[in-house]
């Protein structure tokens, strides 16, 4: 395994768990205690985490692992669910992308997919995206037009939030906004993430849409998270894998949406 797998999956392990010890990273990870001292040491200086005597805590100010540190997480799935999105998008429109791993792997697919195309060099798309990763990935791409909104950049997740982030929405119009989730909470009935802020331009985003899409991976379904963006049924379709539980898929077809797998 590789550091930066093994950062990731660590962060995430101390996220869940609320903390872990030395003794656990060194049996779970199969590393040294040198080395599991060193990478705890790395997330404490990245302030994902708080160390301890003999381990590590969750870091109290955050409720999320930072982009860089998620893109390993149920990676063959989300790269599926990202070749779906990526085969909606046709050149001409004018689609809308928030922060997050599965946006960045569609922003991706769409670049692979746009290359291979020349009716995208003939009539680009245009790129609606407060993430300014994903607006770095795609802007040298001659097929793509990206407009990028202004804000603040939050490091978590890449995406502009604030105000200044929601100015330009109400002069533009998306075919389609891709909106990535955190959670989506069946009970409550609503789609959610980690903070308010994000929530808030993502809500607004999708004001601006004629239809969303939520790509979310399997592992999302059915959970809870802080901040809501928006009613199941505000949404007009869900692209997620195979492994959903059928009681999920039920639950989100009863609510009128259209489910999707690859």
């Amino acid at each position: 395994m590789d550091k930066q797998t093994r950062l990731s999956l660590l962060a995430q392990a101390v996220m869940e768990r609320g903390s872990i010890e030395v003794e656990q990273v060194v049996e779970e990870f199969g590393v040294s205690h040198a080395t599991a001292r060193r990478d705890l040491d790395a997330l404490a200086q990245q302030q994902l985490v708080v160390r301890t005597r003999g381990g590590a805590k969750a870091q109290p100010a955050s409720g999320d692992v930072p982009l860089r540190y998620r893109t390993s997480r149920h990676s063959v799935q989300k790269q599926a669910i990202a070749k779906l999105a990526a085969a909606m998008v046709e050149p001409g429109k004018v689609i809308g992308l928030n922060g997050g791993t599965t946006t960045t792997a569609i922003a991706h697919e769409i670049a692979i997919q746009a290359a291979a195309d020349e009716r995208f060099l003939e009539t680009p798309l245009t790129v609606v995206t407060n993430a300014v990763n994903i607006a770095n990935d795609l802007i040298i791409r001659p097929q793509v037009r990206v407009v990028l909104t202004g804000g603040v950049a939050r490091t978590n997740s890449y995406e502009l939030v604030g105000p200044l982030a929601a100015l330009i929405l109400p002069a533009i119009r998306l075919d389609a906004f891709f909106l990535g989730v955190n959670a989506v909470d069946l009970d409550a009935g609503g789609f959610y993430t980690h903070t308010e802020d994000e929530a808030a331009i993502n809500a607004q985003m999708m004001q601006a849409a004629a239809a969303t899409v939520v790509p979310a991976d399997s592992s999302k379904l059915g959970r809870s998270a802080f901040a809501r963006i928006c009613g199941l049924d505000e949404v007009a379709e869900v692209i997620t894998d195979e492994a959903a539980a059928p009681e999920h898929l039920a639950a989100l077809r009863a609510a009128g949406l259209r489910v999707s797998q690859p």
